[in-house]
């Protein structure tokens, strides 16, 4: 039999407050339970029968269709019956829980029932901060960790709820949430890894780029909001989690464990903080869907308010100049990232509060009035292609297809970033600027990039952190549109 911590038995809540309280002790109860058994199986010691601890859960039990008129496209379930998920990391989600708690009690007046799951917690899982110890373990000692501890468990983590293609068994509870607790330690495990910062500095509204020119300009604007006493952020994050706060605020515990990597990782991010974590992240995604799709994939599980793609673009249309930016309202999916987990036929949506926040801040950065706009900017389809060379094939059956679905503009991220979006329920949009325009005869050439870059990254850049500025300003609760939601929905946001 494993060695488990003390049984501790479900209660009921009616206040979100203690609920809440009763994960984050459930949650200690079993993390602390894992991590004293493998500190005792670093040190050497034998142990007689396997370690193993659980994840809380949280559950409703409502017997009506009836719910609280709510103006939000979340929070409540859709119908009677019993309802459950499992949760992780309460002192990252204490805020998010807490939110998706005082809904659910407002909306169906029930009690939540808060114990412990049968979800065990993968010793990987369990580890701290900063916490290697297992790296002094002997490859033998290593391999015999799969018979002591729970290892990651990847049927325990898919997406099928996100999907739409969860298939309830018998007898068991309907999901509250898109995500498990595995599900979501997983993705915090790979954002390390990816992004060279810890997910705890991921912010609520995430910039994607395609381009290292935005990041190093994000850095130079980062930098110099530290430098502001009255500025509304409070620190600039750089991979390696160096932590830079605004002048005239104490260095906070952890501040000194940052150090630059020596070399970037994959996909690096930038977070520009604010108290409410409403600040700006920024991550260099690179070239390509599938890299696009890795970073969406895991950020997707910090709930964040919006995503938006700000990178460059081959334009396809004559009219158009280098330098002007093309704000997709349509895709054309030809990234084949994601034709397993969202079909082709699925519609991917623009999303009217964004579009709009787009538009205002490219007339606010400009400076220009409706009709000299319509000169810089095209509001069109945007294909994206999992092919950089695609102009190379033979007999142009691509620019065939782009004609006919009357993109103006390619690229290779921007619609599996908005697919990944509509998929997980995350806001999303997609400004691009026009850098090359190959069909024409306009392809880049090294004095024309600089030029280019210098003319447009730091406007570009500018008009995606204006248009945050925006979205925050409307509320964050306007954002989470119907149309992200299906008519059999979890009730978490």
């Amino acid at each position: 039999m494993p060695h488990t911590p003390p049984f501790t038995a479900p209660t009921r809540h009616t206040d979100p407050q203690a609920a809440l309280a009763q994960v984050q002790h459930i949650y200690q109860q079993q993390i602390e339970h894992l991590r004293a058994a493998m500190q005792r199986f670093v040190a050497g010691h034998d142990t007689p029968e396997p370690a193993r601890a659980f994840y809380p859960f949280v559950r409703l039990h409502t017997t009506t269709v009836a719910r609280a008129d709510s103006k939000l496209a979340y929070g409540f379930v859709e119908g009677p019956g019993r309802f459950e998920t499992t949760l992780t990391r309460p002192d990252l989600f204490g805020d998010y829980y807490l939110e998706q708690f005082r809904l659910l009690l407002k909306n169906h007046g029930v009690a939540l029932e808060v114990g412990t799951s049968t979800h065990p917690i993968p010793i990987h899982f369990s580890f701290a901060e900063n916490d290697h110890i297992e790296g002094t373990l002997s490859p033998e000692r290593r391999l015999l960790m799969r018979d002591v501890f729970d290892l990651p468990d990847l049927a325990a983590m898919d997406d099928g709820i996100a999907n739409g293609t969860h298939q309830q068994r018998p007898g068991e509870a309907q999901p509250l949430s898109l995500f498990t607790a595995p599900r979501v330690d997983y993705s915090l495990h790979r954002l390390r890894h990816y992004t060279g910062t810890l997910p705890e500095w991921v912010q609520n509204f995430v910039l994607f780029t395609n381009y290292q020119f935005y990041i190093d300009e994000f850095v130079r604007l980062g930098h110099a909001e530290m430098a502001k006493p009255d500025s509304e952020y409070i620190a600039f994050i750089e991979p390696g989690n160096v932590v830079t706060r605004r002048v005239g605020l104490p260095p906070q515990d952890g501040d000194e464990r940052g150090a630059p990597p020596p070399r970037l990782p994959q996909m690096p991010a930038y977070h520009l903080v604010r108290a409410d974590r409403s600040g700006i992240t920024m991550v260099n995604i690179g070239v390509g869907p599938a890299n696009a799709k890795t970073i969406t994939d895991h950020i997707a599980v910090l709930r964040p308010h919006a995503w938006l793609m700000l990178g460059h673009c081959a334009g396809l249309r004559n009219s158009q100049q280098l330098g002007d930016y093309v704000l997709a309202h349509a895709y054309v999916r030809e990234d084949h990232v994601l034709d397993e987990e969202l079909p082709l036929w699925v519609p991917i949506p623009a999303l009217a509060e964004i579009q709009v926040a787009l538009e205002q801040a490219v007339a606010d950065v400009t400076q220009m009035g409706r009709d000299e706009l319509k000169r810089i900017m095209r509001t069109g389809t945007v294909a994206s292609t999992d092919n950089r060379n695609w102009e190379l094939l033979p007999d142009n059956t691509p620019q065939r297809r782009f004609s006919q679905s009357r993109a103006v503009a390619l690229d290779m991220e921007s619609a599996t970033i908005a697919a990944n979006g509509f998929r997980f329920r995350v806001p999303y949009g997609t400004l691009l600027c026009v850098s090359d325009k190959p069909l024409h005869g306009e392809i880049k050439l090294p004095g024309m990039a600089n030029h280019f870059y210098r003319e447009r990254v730091d406007q570009h850049l500018r008009i995606g952190m204006r248009a945050i500025d925006i979205l925050r300003q409307g509320g964050v609760q306007r954002l989470h549109s119907r149309k992200l939601r299906s008519f059999a929905e979890v009730a978490f946001q």
